[in-house]
């Protein structure tokens, strides 16, 4: 599959499907970080990157009314993990938003996404002739944080249903997939909050 010619803006798909276990559970991208939820600061980042912007949750979408975005739940039933909010997105923006090729995918807690995510996405899926992308910093891969073509999201389908496709790895091995690597000084850009401990680390480098 080649990409297509001009992406066109990039829809953003933010996931917030997890359940936050190590957090007592909740949202735990609507915790506070420096006066401000941990979801703000994922917006604020990755908002002036992209066209169409969604969030992906469960639940009752009156929690997030505050951001203003639309708020998806998985296009699939049951908790079939982060693959199936890939597809929500994909699904959103063949309809919703037909001029965007690809969607971009970024977990909710992060607060320190790279400003230049998408830029450093699209420009490996042309210098390296990919077909999709994701993130690496510090030696290790973040398949959740993605770029992901429109136009697969019936392959997605049918391997999430057909073939109980859950890991991200698993599936994008049968594509092009170009690593992009990110620096991981002072912080990894890709820093999950995930649990109290995090949290407080995270005070420190909010800028």
């Amino acid at each position: 599959m080649t990409p297509p010619e001009g992406p066109g803006p990039v829809a953003g798909v933010l996931l917030a499907g997890g359940k936050s276990r190590r957090m007592g559970g909740g949202d735990k991208c609507l915790r506070e970080l420096a006066g401000r939820s941990i979801l703000a600061h994922v917006i604020e980042r990755l908002r002036p990157q992209v066209g169409p912007l969604i969030l992906n949750a469960a639940g009752d979408p009156a929690r997030f009314a505050e951001f203003g975005l639309p708020v998806e739940p998985d296009t699939l039933g049951g908790y079939l993990g982060p693959l199936a909010g890939v597809l929500t997105g994909m699904l959103w923006a063949a309809e919703h938003a037909p001029r965007c090729a690809y969607v971009v995918t970024v977990p909710t807690d992060a607060p320190f996404l790279p400003r230049d995510l998408v830029t450093r996405f699209l420009a490996a899926l042309e210098t390296e002739g990919g077909e999709l992308a994701c993130a690496a910093s510090g030696g290790r891969h973040h398949p959740v944080v993605g770029l992901w073509p429109v136009a697969l999201a019936d392959a997605l389908r049918a391997a999430i249903l057909d073939e109980e496709m859950r890991k991200i790895d698993r599936w994008t091995a049968r594509y092009a997939l170009c690593t992009v690597a990110f620096d991981d000084r002072p912080i990894d850009p890709f820093f999950n909050v995930n649990a109290p401990e995090d949290l407080a680390r995270a005070e420190a480098f909010v800028t």
